[in-house]
């Protein structure tokens, strides 16, 4: 009876001993892969750590290394940032960065946008865009050359002349086209969209009332000149309307000097040539009677 407590009891010791020792060699083992994994790790990430960020990304997350200074840091994003692409993997979802002369790409090998300078073209970004295409640079990219394209031409117009439609026998007459596609940089110019030529028509009277446009706008121009002047007033009316009556006596006293002063200048002409002066041949010479 006494042997068998004890070997339980040397068991039961044996057995403890050897959990105990499982534990410490896994937490060793631990200690030694992940030296600082944090637990309480936040933004999607699995594991992280506080000097690397995240080591491991939740399920359908990406994992991106983004450059602070000289240290990288994990981050697990929903979708790569502009200028990656998303490869998945059975163990890991990663971004990859795109070629250097694009923006945005689908995989390493295809551009969806190129960076400024260069121009896509399927899926490539190019300097220069290939012969029989043009850069296009609102779009950034290679595009087809247009050419421009004009539609049939329209009827020829009535025989015209100065505007009239009657009194002459030749006169010109036009039509047009117009234009349905216009070119693009390296495209084809555009023909000319109108053409004039030389008719003749059987000449017929102008009615009463029927004008040329030439002839319209000379009666409109003498009509507005005449409305122009009546009603600008004249300045010399201006002037005379302003003055006062003071004045208008010191001028009208003014003319009467100077027609004076014109009568005493030509009569001191008058008597140094001999001839009477004006006051003299105005006077009426008396009448002489005869005593028989």
């Amino acid at each position: 009876m006494h042997l068998r407590l004890i070997s339980c009891f040397f068991i039961i010791l044996n057995f403890m001993e050897y959990i105990g020792s499982q534990n410490a060699s896994r937490g060793r083992r631990q200690r030694r892969t992940h030296p600082n994994v944090s637990q309480g790790c936040q933004g999607g990430c699995a594991t992280c750590s506080d000097y690397n960020g995240c080591l491991s990304c939740k399920p359908r997350l990406f994992f991106v290394l983004e450059r602070i200074g000289m240290k990288q840091i994990g981050v697990c994003l929903s979708s790569c940032p502009s200028g990656y692409y998303g490869t998945r993997y059975p163990d890991i979802n990663k971004c990859t960065k795109c070629k250097a002369d694009c923006d945005t790409c689908f995989n390493k090998n295809f551009c969806t946008k190129c960076k400024s300078g260069f121009y896509l073209h399927l899926g490539k970004c190019l300097d220069n865009c290939p012969e029989g295409l043009e850069a296009s640079n609102h779009t950034m990219e290679c595009v087809n050359i247009v050419h421009c394209e004009v539609s049939e031409w329209n009827p020829w117009s009535p025989c015209t002349k100065k505007g009239k439609t009657c009194g002459f026998k030749r006169g010109t007459e036009t039509r047009v086209r117009e234009i349905i596609q216009h070119p693009s940089a390296k495209g084809n110019l555009c023909p000319p969209t109108n053409e004039t030529r030389k008719c003749t028509v059987q000449r017929k009277k102008c009615q009463k009332g029927e004008r040329g446009k030439k002839g319209r706008e000379r009666k409109r121009k003498k009509v507005n000149k005449g409305e122009s002047k009546e009603a600008i007033p004249d300045s010399k009316d201006l002037e005379s309307s302003k003055e006062t009556p003071e004045q208008r006596e010191n001028k009208q006293q003014q003319k009467k000097r100077k027609v004076q002063d014109k009568q005493q200048k030509s009569g001191t002409e008058a008597t140094l040539a001999g001839l009477p002066s004006v006051s003299q041949r105005t006077q009426p010479t008396p009448c002489r009677r005869r005593y028989l």
